[in-house]
């Protein structure tokens, strides 16, 4: 049975790197699919990537998070190559990241830029590299992880992963996404180091370093509160209880020495303080069961996916 593959390219406003990306694609891969969807350009980069042999698909919701989503909706194969259509990321060494696919060691590879130091040499971009570090620690910290490179747009992914992946974000916080899914629901991950060469000379980054870079802080946040609720609500507890303590321990020792409590509004703000602490802790354990339950219907579906394809 000849495998299916499929290279998603989601594409803004590339009309000067695309033709260039998906032939080298072509080379590379020349029995694959090659997609480009294109998310509201203003030049010729869909016409382009007609003549040049692409399927052209179009995604009208601005934003990398909404093109993913109608991507692995609408695409079936058997593994999927997405990579950006900037010219940065090498078609030639797509081998890399189909080989633990195929040989079933991986669900996700990544295309670490990071490891063998060209993503430093190439990358002119201001904060890019701080971000991308910021990034990492967090995402390993918070979830245990081990990964080089969270930020790089090139991954492969085999059929399980991509029909039982729900998109949430709608922008380039997509990468961010994947990598805290893949390691929440303990997805088999592999990180490929590949080289990366900057954009050409006239094509423009869509990345606002600080806008963008906020919105991936942010869903880092929202979805540590969604995957991880009792240590997110216990930190919160944490807080309450110890600004309470540091708020009641003078009106403690004053009722202690005089019987007497005149310091009325802090002892109403630390009572408070210290109910909800409680409550933090109570929402917590509460929500840790519904997220417990969660992933106990995530992994009934993985198999329901499993007894599916086989038939």
């Amino acid at each position: 049975m000849t495998e299916k593959v499929a290279v998603l390219l989601p594409a803004y406003n590339e009309e000067l790197t695309i033709v260039k990306v998906i032939e080298d694609f072509k080379k590379a891969l020349p029995h694959a699919d090659i997609y480009v969807y294109d998310n509201n350009s203003s030049d010729r980069t869909n016409e382009l990537a007609a003549v040049a042999g692409a399927i052209v698909r179009f995604e009208p919701r601005q934003g990398k998070g909404n093109v993913v989503r109608s991507m692995f909706r609408e695409i079936d194969a058997d593994y999927y190559i997405m990579a950006d259509a900037d010219d940065t990321y090498p078609a030639a060494e797509v081998e890399k990241l189909l080989e633990p696919l195929r040989a079933g060691l991986a669900d996700m590879t990544i295309g670490d830029r990071l490891s063998n130091g060209t993503y430093e040499k190439e990358n002119k971009r201001g904060f890019h590299g701080f971000g991308n570090n910021l990034v990492k620690g967090l995402i390993n910290r918070l979830y245990r992880g081990d990964y080089n490179d969270i930020m790089t747009g090139y991954r492969g992914f085999n059929k399980l992963f991509v029909k039982t992946f729900p998109v949430l974000s709608p922008g380039f916080e997509i990468e961010t996404e994947l990598s805290i899914h893949a390691l929440d629901k303990r997805f088999k991950l592999v990180e490929v180091p590949i080289t990366y060469k900057d954009r050409p000379e006239g094509s423009e980054s869509k990345l606002s370093t600080f806008s963008d870079g906020f919105k991936v802080l942010k869903m880092i946040f929202n979805l540590f509160k969604d995957y991880k609720p009792l240590v997110f609500f216990s930190l919160l507890t944490l807080l309450f209880f110890m600004v309470g303590l540091l708020v009641g321990i003078p009106v403690i020792t004053e009722f202690a020495n005089t019987g007497f409590i005149d310091k009325l509004p802090s002892a109403v703000l630390a009572t408070g303080l210290m109910i909800l602490a409680a409550l933090s802790f109570v929402a917590g354990f509460i929500l840790d069961t519904v997220v417990r339950q969660n992933r106990m219907q995530y992994e009934l579906k993985v198999y329901d996916y499993y007894a599916r394809s086989e038939k």
